[in-house]
C-alpha cells in the first residue's frame, strides 16, 4: 500500500501538483491520466521513491514495482533471463548452481564432494525462493510478453530498446510485489502481449497505478481514475471505471459551465445596480454590499476546465536533394552468435515513403540506427546521395543530451537560429518560460518526444527516420503528428506499431525484417502492424 499525505510537486517555479492526499490499496486499479507534461511521470517516480516530493509525505507499507518509460537500470552484461529472475533473488542462485554443476563432474574426489555439498545448499535456497515453479512462472510471463528463449539467453546490452523494456516489465510482474506503478506499459508490445497484459491486470489482487494512452487497456482494467489537471495543478479523484469516468467528467464540466454562467449573469446585474447607486451618497454602503455579494458569487465557483494546449507538430520543409538521397547495400547485423538480419538492400528515393515491419527483435530499430549513422553494420554500407540531410527520431530519445537544457538541445540542432527563433519554435511545442530552461533529463516521455520532434522541425531534413514517433503522446498530440506525417513532402522510413501512423504515412513500399524482403504496400500488410 502507498499513502500520500498532502503531497506537493514542483519543478523550479512551476507547480505540477498542489497538496494532494490519496492512497493506493489492495484492489485499487487506478488509471492516471492527463495531458503530456502535466506531471504524471513525475508523480509515479515520486511514489516509487526515486525522487522526493516538494512537500508532504509518502508512506510505503511494502515493496513497489516501478516501470519507468525509459528503463536504464541493470547490468548490461547480465543475461535477460537472469534480469527477470533477479526480482526474487533467483538469478544469483541459478548462476551459482550452473557453475557448481561443472565442478560436480570433476575427476578430483575432494573437488567433486565439495561441489556436491555446495550444490545441496544452493538447491535448498533455490527451493525456498520458489524453485522450479518460480522459474516456470518467469518463463510463462516472458513468453506472454514476446520474449523467447533466444532473447532471454542474450545479455541486456545486446537487446533493442523495446526488448529491454519488456524484460523490465516481465521482471516487475514476476517480482510478486503488492503495488505496481506502470508508466505506458503497452509501449513496444504487440497485440497478443497487450491482450495478455490486460487480462493480467484485471486479475491482479494488489493495487496499481497505470499511465496509459491506450483507452482499451484503461477501460478493461481500472476501477478508479486520477486526472492530473495541468491547468489547475490538481489531482481529481474518481472512484469510477473508465467509461463512467468519462461520462462523469463531462457531466461535471457541463454543471460547472452552467453554474458559472448563472453566477456571472447575477453578478453583472448586481454590479450594474451598485454602479448606479454609488452616485448617491446615501446609497454608497448599499452599493458596496452589492459589489461584495457579486464577488462572493464568483469566488465560490469551481474553476471551469480550460482547454488543454496542444503542441503544433509539423515536419520541416525538406532541403533540395538528388533523386536517391539514401542507399543501403548488403547490410547485416549480429550480436555475438545471435543474427539479427542479413543482406538488407534499401534505396530511398526523394519523397518516398517506406514502412519497416517485423516481429519484435527482428532488427527494425537497429536498421534505423545503422541508416542514421548511430551504429555500424557488420557487412555492407550506407551511401549518402547528393544533398542528403537526415533527421532521426529515436524511440528511446538517444538523440537528446539529457544533461543539457531544452533550449541547449534545440540550439545544438540548429546553431544558425537566434535565441528568439529557438524559443519561438519551442513555444509552439509547449516549452515556454521556465520549461525551456530545465534539463532534458527531468522531462516526461511525452515531453522528450516533443523536444525530439522540435529538433526535426529545424533540421531541414529531406529523409526522416522515425522509430515509434507516436509513443508516449496524448491523443491530441498524436493527431498532430499524424497530420504532420500526411503533409510532409520529404522521404520517410517509418517503424511503428501504430496503425494510424502507418495509414497517415500512406507508404508506397514495405521492408520485411529479418529477411530483408521488399514489396509494394498493400492493405493486407495493415493487419501485420499490431503484430509486428
Amino acid at each position: 500500500m502507498i499513502t500520500a499525505q498532502a503531497v506537493e510537486l514542483r519543478i523550479g517555479a512551476r507547480v505540477l501538483l498542489e497538496p494532494s492526499t490519496f492512497r493506493i490499496a489492495a484492489g485499487d486499479r487506478i488509471g492516471l491520466v492527463g495531458r503530456n507534461g502535466a506531471g504524471k511521470t513525475t508523480l509515479t517516480k515520486t511514489l516509487a521513491g526515486q525522487t522526493q516530493p516538494t512537500g508532504g509525505q509518502i508512506a510505503r507499507s511494502s515493496e513497489v514495482g516501478y516501470l519507468p518509460q525509459d528503463p536504464s537500470s541493470g547490468d548490461l552484461e547480465q543475461l535477460a533471463l537472469d534480469r527477470v529472475l533477479s526480482a526474487r533473488g533467483l538469478d544469483e542462485v541459478v548462476r551459482a548452481m550452473r557453475e557448481t554443476e561443472g565442478a560436480m563432474a570433476s575427476a578430483d574426489d575432494e573437488t567433486r564432494e565439495a561441489a556436491m555439498e555446495r550444490y545441496s545448499r544452493l538447491d535448498a535456497r533455490f527451493n525456498a525462493a520458489g524453485g522450479y515453479a518460480a522459474e516456470s512462472e518467469a518463463h510463462r510471463i516472458t513468453s506472454n510478453l514476446g520474449l523467447d528463449d533466444r532473447v532471454l539467453s542474450q545479455t541486456i546490452g545486446t537487446l533493442s530498446g523495446g526488448q529491454r523494456r519488456r524484460v523490465e516489465l516481465a521482471r516487475i510482474l514476476f517480482s510478486g510485489v503488492d503495488t505496481l506503478l506502470l508508466d505506458e506499459p503497452t509501449n513496444h508490445l504487440d497485440a497478443d502481449s497487450i491482450a495478455w497484459l490486460r487480462d493480467y491486470l484485471k486479475a491482479y489482487s494488489g493495487g496499481f497505478i497505470v499511465i496509459s494512452h491506450d483507452a482499451d487497456l484503461l477501460r478493461a482494467t481500472v476501477n478508479k481514475v486520477f486526472h492530473l489537471d495541468a491547468n489547475r495543478s490538481q489531482l481529481d479523484q474518481y472512484s469510477l471505471g473508465w467509461d463512467a469516468y468519462l461520462l462523469q467528467r463531462e457531466t461535471d464540466e457541463k454543471r460547472r459551465r452552467r453554474e458559472r454562467a448563472n453566477a456571472e449573469k447575477k453578478a453583472s446585474v448586481l454590479i450594474a445596480q451598485a454602479d448606479k447607486m454609488r452616485a448617491k451618497a446615501t446609497k454608497a454602503v448599499a452599493a458596496q454590499n452589492m459589489a461584495r455579494r457579486a464577488e462572493r458569487l464568483l469566488s465560490g465557483l469551481e474553476e471551469v476546465r480550460a482547454s488543454d494546449k496542444v503542441a503544433r507538430l509539423r515536419f520541416p520543409d525538406p532541403a533540395p536533394c538528388g533523386r536517391t538521397p539514401l542507399t543501403a547495400e548488403g547490410l547485416s547485423k549480429s550480436y555475438g552468435s545471435q543474427e539479427v538480419f542479413t543482406d538488407v538492400d534499401l534505396a530511398i528515393d526523394r519523397g518516398s515513403k517506406v514502412v519497416v515491419l517485423g516481429l519484435n527483435g527482428a532488427g527494425k530499430t537497429t536498421l534505423l540506427r545503422i541508416l542514421g549513422g548511430i551504429e555500424k553494420s557488420d557487412t555492407g554500407e550506407v551511401k549518402p546521395g547528393h544533398g542528403l540531410k537526415l533527421g532521426y527520431y529515436a524511440q528511446e530519445h538517444e538523440t537528446l543530451d539529457l544533461d543539457r537544457t531544452v533550449v541547449e538541445n534545440l540550439r545544438s540542432s540548429a546553431p544558425d537560429l537566434t535565441d528568439t527563433q529557438v524559443r519561438s519554435v519551442l513555444g509552439s511545442f509547449l516549452f515556454s518560460g521556465d520549461d525551456a530552461d530545465k534539463p532534458a533529463r527531468v522531462l516526461s516521455g511525452g515531453e522528450k518526444t516533443r523536444l525530439a520532434l522540435a529538433a526535426l522541425v529545424v533540421s531541414s531534413a529531406n529523409v526522416l527516420l522515425l522509430d515509434e514517433p507516436t509513443n508516449n503522446l496524448d491523443p491530441a498530440s498524436r493527431e498532430e503528428i499524424l497530420a504532420a506525417l500526411r503533409g510532409y513532402q520529404g522521404a520517410v522510413v517509418l517503424v511503428s506499431h501504430d496503425e494510424g501512423a502507418v495509414s497517415a504515412l500512406d507508404p508506397e513500399r514495405v521492408l520485411l525484417l529479418p529477411d530483408g524482403d521488399e514489396d509494394l504496400w498493400g492493405p493486407a500488410y495493415l493487419d501485420l502492424i499490431a503484430l509486428a
